[in-house]
């Protein structure tokens, strides 16, 4: 600092310290707390709380960089995060990011994609598109979905996102998963887009990848709301599939479309309907014993969503 702390006027600490992104020190907050000043006090207690939430943010990220930083200092260069998105909508593709980084790369702010919002992920795509050495995408078009299966289309992805990288990777870090295909050592981390950074990376740049294509199918198959709900099973999108039926970009092999469509027996929406209508335990059991008597009439899928009902029902009706 040009002037020591307590030459400083109160208008000019506000100032120097008013946007929320300003790194506060440990050395600026001991000075404030000995600043006799009421202003410098007040201003003390205020940014003491914006330092612990920094604080918090940097332990954060150097856990999420913790795996790399260890593949680099072991002469590691390339480390390669791979995740997908689009397993559980009901529309659209599955979308696979692989990303590269330099060694000593750090972003603030990087977190899985499910829990930033949609202003913080186009911020962070940007920033790892500029700062990545390399990345890649990797698409997998509904067609192959329902030829594949959806977990086998997510891996399908991966691999797609992986082989178009303009480097090849020296070790690969994924999420809950092994990639075939690949010689390189693989690690897999549960729930790896909240705890590995260059997954949780990849993520978004999958995320923000496949929302702007959501978005772009929404202009070309309108009535369904896909620039909003991206494919997801929300009530405006069951709606639209009852009301519309489905469009080319929906899933045909997923079980609930066809629930949707109207294609399972009579007896299933009947009894799925007395369900809903139970409003207590004595309701609740009686109609679970009519679905167990109906179930030599009913689907394998049928009987398997009634009782997943049923345990729902119960599940609502125990936290009355």
């Amino acid at each position: 600092m040009a002037r020591r702390l307590a030459q400083l006027s109160l208008k000019e600490i506000q100032g120097k310290y008013a946007g929320d992104g300003v790194a506060v020190s440990a050395t600026v907050l001991r000075k404030l707390q000995r600043d006799p000043r009421t202003g410098a006090r007040k201003l003390y207690k205020a940014l003491s709380k914006r330092y612990e939430e920094q604080k918090k943010e940097r332990n954060r990220l150097e856990a999420m960089l913790h795996f790399e930083r260890l593949l680099w200092k072991a002469g590691i260069q390339y480390i390669a995060g791979v995740d997908e998105v689009g397993i559980g909508p009901l529309a659209g593709p599955v979308v696979a990011a692989a990303v590269v980084f330099p060694p000593g790369i750090e972003i603030d702010g990087i977190d899985d994609s499910k829990v930033l919002d949609e202003e913080s992920r186009l911020r962070l795509d940007a920033e790892i598109r500029e700062k990545a050495a390399a990345f890649a995408i990797g698409v997998v078009e509904v067609e192959e979905i329902d030829r594949l299966n959806i977990y086998h289309a997510g891996i399908r992805a991966m691999q797609l996102a992986l082989s178009s990288l303009p480097v090849a990777p020296q070790h690969i870090l994924v999420d809950s998963r092994t990639i075939p295909g690949f010689s390189q050592p693989q690690n897999s981390f549960d729930k790896g887009d909240g705890i590995n950074f260059s997954i949780a990376s990849a993520s978004i740049i999958a995320k923000v990848y496949r929302d702007r294509l959501m978005t772009e199918l929404d202009r070309t198959y309108p009535g369904y709301g896909f620039a909003s709900h991206k494919g997801y099973a929300t009530p405006v999108h069951q709606r639209a599939i009852r009301d519309l039926g489905p469009c080319p970009i929906h899933r045909r092999s997923f079980d609930y479309i066809r629930e949707l469509c109207g294609q399972y027996c009579d007896l299933y929406y009947s009894l799925k309907q007395q369900g809903y209508t139970a409003s207590t335990r004595a309701e609740l059991s009686s109609w679970e014993s009519a679905v167990k008597a109906a179930a030599p009439n009913l689907s394998l899928n049928e009987n398997k969503k009634l009782h997943l009902l049923a345990s729902r029902l119960w599940k609502r009706l125990s936290q009355r």
